[in-house]
């Protein structure tokens, strides 16, 4: 008996949850496709509820989510979004979350503490997930906690764009918070014509999260305008630190640029009232109007999500669109 023929046919389809759907919406456009309609609430004990409203059986699932504030509850739905995808036969599923939730907590600094990112690479892992796309990384081993593959993607041609357009003509000093991101630091450098860089020396307990002690500037910042660099700003104390450390050294101006801007309270504050000549952030997660403010600029990265993920739905290559770099 022969085997019978068919005739294989890829699907992309997009979902997004319900943490930032202005950029799902965005990412959607640019790949000329609609979100999947879905039904989602939440139940009075605080329970999650996700239905899709259309077939996906054999489709290439992408499912798109922002961990921002209730940071739990957001990647509790993305799972269960997963899951529910898993259970529908859906031939893929990449999970895409442009800010890896708890991504600091990559390493025990003590005994007794969790590794809590390697706990969230498994837990998509037994829901159904085949791959992870996210951007900008809190350190890149955390790839390696996934057992499958992991889109890294990089904000740094985003963010440096718009500073090479704003002041290309300026005496540049990259900038690192401290000396864990150098390497990243050169990168920048390159990346804005073969600048010189510097680096804060800091300390921080801890036992005392969300709180740094900015030491002393290591490099020459006098006269220059420092771009200081940063994958995330939180409560906003350790660049905040860094830039008046900076600006004491004789720095010309500071302008900030740092891909996740979570901004928990009193972020905006202290952004607003430090030295800083502008704060540049992406829209990884979503920053509401209370949160913003005259010196803030928020760059989208829709337009290489939406890249990346047209190369994995044809089998290409994601390494090609950061010049080999990914």
């Amino acid at each position: 008996m022969s085997p019978k023929q068919g005739t294989p046919k890829k699907n992309l389809m997009l979902f997004s949850g319900r943490a930032h759907q202005e950029l799902a919406e965005e990412v959607a456009q640019h790949l000329n496709v609609t979100i999947t309609p879905q039904t989602a609430h939440t139940f009075a004990n605080g329970e999650l509820f996700v239905r899709f409203e259309e077939s996906v059986r054999g489709t290439d699932a992408f499912v798109i989510q922002a961990h921002t504030t209730p940071i739990n509850e957001y990647v509790m739905e993305q799972l269960i979004m997963v899951d529910a995808l898993k259970r529908a036969s859906a031939k893929r599923i990449t999970v895409v979350m442009p800010f890896y939730p708890y991504a600091r907590q990559d390493k025990k600094h003590k005994g007794r503490e969790p590794i809590s990112a390697r706990l969230i690479a498994d837990l998509f892992k037994t829901a159904g997930a085949d791959r992870i796309m996210t951007v900008d990384l809190h350190t890149a081993q955390i790839q390696g906690f996934f057992d499958g593959p992991v889109d890294h993607l990089m904000a740094q041609t985003v963010l440096a764009d718009h500073i090479k357009a704003t002041y290309g003509d300026a005496d540049i000093t990259v900038v690192s918070p401290d000396s864990g991101r150098v390497r990243l630091a050169e990168k920048w450098a390159q990346q804005l014509g073969d600048r010189p860089i510097a680096f804060i020396h800091k300390t921080r307990d801890p036992d005392k999260p969300n709180q740094a002690v900015a030491n002393r500037v290591v490099g020459k910042v006098e006269g220059k305008l420092c771009v200081l660099i940063d994958d995330m700003i939180d409560t906003g104390g350790t660049i905040v630190k860094a830039t008046e450390a900076l600006i004491d050294e004789g720095a010309a101006d500071v302008v900030i640029a740092t891909t996740h801007g979570i901004l928990s309270d009193p972020a905006t504050e202290r952004l607003s009232q430090c030295k800083a000549r502008e704060v540049i952030v992406t829209n990884s997660l979503p920053i509401p109007e209370e949160k913003r403010f005259e010196r803030l600029t928020v760059l989208s990265i829709a337009p290489m999500l939406a890249e990346a993920i047209q190369q994995v739905f044809e089998d290409g290559s994601v390494t090609s669109l950061f010049d080999g770099n990914a």
